[in-house]
């Protein structure tokens, strides 16, 4: 498995597991097949109601500790979100069965953004975040963030596929040491990606398919990726990305899919930002 480094040394893996969208019943299961064709970094996050799963997963799995790479996120707290925002980690801990998390994200840049932000930054002096940083940041909220706090976020984990590629964004984070992450690799199979005659041909010259052209394109550019699937077969299929290279120019084919929006919703959106920020999680 190929790893990055992040700003504060701490190896992780470019490759992952995602349960977003896994319905709870279905989380464990799903897991423990990841477990077992290898993944060692597994991204949940506390909205999305499986923390508990992926809990029992890593208890069962047999899998020495040390050995995975474990995120979650947390939701938007209400005042004083400081306070909230550790008693939230707390509970995630609880949930997972674990005493730290590899890597904690806030989830949105909404809300109390330094409030939330100085108890990561706690956390993490405490060792119970071995690292810290962000989701769905542009790049200007995420410098703000750098500019204006004593800990740098190792991590911005934003959409990023063919279709929605971030290369400004991209280029920002590598200036300030931040680690690009993917989520919506695959756009969720929109724009058919999963059968695009760009991507599927670059595959069929490599022997592979389009979902693992896009896979290693994300780790041709050095980003952290986290496929979801509850099938066995696709989880194998995604992890099996690292005995083939991207030629330049199909490096240059694929760039020339970006359209350079958003494929779900932009967190800039007005109304967005004021549903996200209502929402709060049950219990």
């Amino acid at each position: 498995m190929q790893t990055v480094t992040l700003n504060n040394g701490i190896e992780m893996p470019i490759l992952g597991f995602g349960v977003y969208q896994i319905p709870p019943d279905q989380t464990e299961q799903a897991v423990s097949d990841a477990l077992a064709a290898g993944y060692r970094l597994l991204d949940t996050a506390a909205a999305y109601g499986n923390e508990e799963a992926v809990g029992r997963a890593i208890e069962n799995s047999g899998v020495p500790r040390e050995e995975l790479f474990v995120t979650t996120k947390l939701w938007i707290q209400d005042a004083p979100a400081q306070d909230n925002a550790r008693r939230a980690l707390e509970a995630s801990l609880a949930k997972l069965g674990l005493d730290r998390v590899d890597l904690y994200l806030m989830h949105q840049p909404y809300g109390d953004v330094y409030g939330q932000w100085r108890a990561m930054e706690a956390a993490n002096r405490e060792g119970l975040a071995k690292a810290i940083g962000v989701a769905n940041f542009y790049p200007d909220r995420l410098l703000e963030l750098i500019l204006n706090n004593e800990i740098a976020p190792a991590i911005n984990q934003i959409e990023t596929h063919p279709f929605f590629q971030r290369t400004v964004d991209q280029a920002l984070m590598r200036q300030h040491g931040v680690q690009h992450q993917s989520w919506g690799g695959f756009a969720e199979g929109k724009n058919d990606l999963f059968t695009h005659p760009v991507l599927s041909e670059i595959g069929d010259a490599h022997a592979k398919s389009a979902a693992q052209v896009v896979l290693r394109w994300l780790i041709q550019r050095d980003i952290v990726t986290i496929p979801k699937s509850v099938k066995p077969d696709r989880m194998a299929q995604n992890f099996d990305v690292f005995d083939f290279d991207l030629t330049d120019r199909q490096m240059a084919q694929i760039a020339g899919l970006d359209t350079g929006t958003t494929l779900f919703f932009d967190h800039r959106d007005p109304e967005m930002v004021a549903w996200l920020s209502k929402r709060r999680l049950d219990g």
